[in-house]
């Protein structure tokens, strides 16, 4: 007789014999107690709080998702046990594998693409998104392969499937043993939400976050959890760069400064609550593809060949244009907004299909920059 167990380490579920007091993962080799599955109850997990109808409007909780499901059934993102496959091999060996004595890393990198490839809307554009974006790392910034975790639901490590505790994970593992000189990186292309603040930290009253492969089961990531994950405990001496090309990604990671472009000055974000939200002496950037009540988009305009998310196409090949010569921050955004503004006046950034079913067919982005503290955007050098 067997029974369904889910790891306590990955969290996939795999087939185990009844009888063993201990079983072992296939995904990650991680032992576990024998606890079978337990049945959900007729309630949806919806009602549960994972995502509560509190949190998100019905209506566009509801619509989202329908939309991700039309016809077909909810998808599971675990493998099965004799389709797991464990990569051990030199060359791909995964950076969470690194024990903790291992040799300083300066420069770390987390690259997330969810596609949402089992739903009926999936974005296209994502999987060549964080390709492009480690090349850029590794090509441009020194960033070595084994020192960045890719998270794509082609994943063949189950580590790597960008699921809600995998993200999460990884996240940890960015900022983990961080010292002064290190360069991190977290990257995110996917599907980004909004819902209601009830910490009155938000000056616009909304939580952002990010939709990992689960978020329907498991919930979203919010832009509070973010921060204390990688921003709060962020060293003296360490730069966190966070690129975010999603909806409603403008503060996604609760900077307290906030650059307005067209007034050319720093704004406040804080918290209207007093509370701080800094780091712990290093400095944190976020370029986020468009404003917290702004969408984003998923399109081939820019690139006749492939899909890519607009932001990070255009951002990569800012940087690429300048050869060897560094772009400021003050440039990079004005070639990326001047770039995409010029694709919007075109109607072209209309390539996601979910985008306009959901917001209508005039989708308007502008890339923003947030910071833990202001500087000079047009004299600082954008470095990673």
């Amino acid at each position: 007789m067997e029974t369904r167990i889910v790891c306590h380490r990955c969290r996939q579920k795999f087939t185990a014999t009844a009888n063993a007091e201990v079983v072992y993962c296939p995904h990650c080799h991680a032992d576990n107690p024998n606890r079978p599955v337990r049945k959900p109850s007729s309630t949806s997990s919806l009602e549960h709080g994972k995502i509560s109808p509190r949190l998100i409007g019905k209506s566009m909780k509801e619509k989202m998702k329908k939309l991700l499901h039309g016809d077909t059934p909810k998808p599971s993102v675990s493998t099965s046990p004799s389709s797991a496959i464990t990569v051990t091999s030199h060359s791909n060996r995964c950076a969470l594998d690194n024990s903790d004595d291992a040799v300083p890393v300066k420069k770390r990198a987390v690259l997330c693409g969810v596609s949402y490839k089992k739903w009926k809307y999936k974005l296209k554009g994502t999987i060549n998104d964080v390709l492009n974006m480690k090349d850029l790392l590794t090509q441009m910034y020194g960033f070595e392969e084994q020192n960045i975790l890719v998270l794509t639901e082609e994943q063949l490590d189950a580590r790597l499937i960008p699921t809600k505790a995998n993200i999460e994970n990884c996240l940890r593992w960015l900022v983990k043993g961080s010292r002064s000189g290190d360069s991190l990186v977290f990257y995110y292309s996917g599907h980004g939400l909004r819902q209601p603040d009830f910490n009155q930290d938000e000056r616009d009253g909304f939580d952002e976050t990010i939709c990992p492969v689960d978020f329907l089961k498991e919930g979203m990531i919010v832009d509070n959890d973010i921060y204390a994950t990688i921003v709060k405990p962020l060293p003296k001496g360490v730069t966190l760069h966070a690129i975010v090309d999603a909806c409603h990604s403008g503060t996604i990671l609760d900077l307290e400064h906030v650059y307005d472009k067209q007034k050319g000055i720093w704004i406040d974000n804080s918290p209207p609550s007093g509370a701080r939200k800094q780091t712990s002496g290093g400095i944190a950037y976020s370029i986020s593809a468009c404003e917290d009540d702004q969408v984003a988009a998923d399109t081939s305009a820019l690139n006749s060949k492939t899909m890519n998310g607009a932001m990070t196409f255009v951002l990569i090949e800012a940087v690429k244009g300048r050869g060897q010569r560094n772009i400021t921050y003050g440039e990079l955004l004005d070639e990326m907004e001047d770039r995409i503004e010029q694709a919007n006046q075109q109607g072209c950034l209309g390539g996601s299909r979910i985008l306009t079913r959901l917001f209508g067919p005039n989708l308007t982005q502008k890339p923003m920059l947030s910071a833990s503290e202001e500087f000079p955007v047009y004299k600082r050098e954008f470095k990673l």
